[in-house]
């Protein structure tokens, strides 16, 4: 089995704070995608969408997108459980997932992609309006969630979950993409502070 990771890339991090709340150890192999090393062929091979994480298993099965590689480690120790047990939590774990990988995740990569002088050569065409237009959507879901803290811990359950690690990761790269949460959100900030302080949110950071 090997983990191919990137460094100070958010899904990457998703995928070893999983490991970390797991205390899964696993052989990892990091991909320097500043110098492209994921449009190579052999990398392409394991990863045909050139994306990092990539999970290679002893049979050669290859497993891309970081949330289908925590779901196999899930199935594998499915205890601490982290994607919520019994039919009533899978589904409210899976719904704040989703709403943290679509409305904030994603929200904060397109605005990164599209706005940071950096990523010009990479994101043709960069579209720095959509960029913008998604510093708002991140703002809007930001003070959406502060509203949801008031009245409990974590995002999905009375405990962690992988909707609390997305959710995260996700606002830990808003510095990349030049956005900040308001001070105003103070549930969040919260939520925010406690999370942070997991032993576990080290990894991958």
């Amino acid at each position: 089995m090997l983990l191919y990771l990137s460094a100070r890339s958010p899904n990457p991090r998703r995928v070893q704070f999983f490991l970390a709340e797991k205390g899964i150890e696993v052989p990892t192999q990091m991909v320097d995608i500043g110098a492209k090393a994921h449009w190579e062929d052999d990398f392409k091979a394991i990863s045909p969408r050139r994306t990092v994480p990539a999970l290679v298993l002893d049979d050669g099965t290859a497993i891309t997108e970081s949330i289908a590689i925590c779901r196999y480690f899930e199935a594998v120790q499915p205890e601490p459980n982290l994607f919520g047990a019994g039919a009533r939590e899978i589904a409210l774990v899976e719904m704040w997932q989703r709403r943290a990988e679509i409305e904030l995740m994603q929200a904060v990569q397109f605005a990164f992609r599209h706005v940071h002088p950096a990523m010009a050569e990479r994101e043709v065409p960069q579209v720095k309006d959509w960029g913008e237009a998604n510093k708002a959507k991140v703002l809007d879901f930001l003070a959406f969630l502060d509203g949801e803290l008031a009245g409990r811990e974590f995002l999905a359950l009375d405990r962690f979950t992988v909707a609390d690690i997305t959710a995260i990761v996700a606002i830990d790269f808003m510095r990349a993409a030049r956005i900040t949460a308001p001070e105003t959100l103070t549930h969040l900030a919260r939520w925010r502070s406690a999370v942070s302080a997991r032993p576990a949110a080290a990894a991958g950071a």
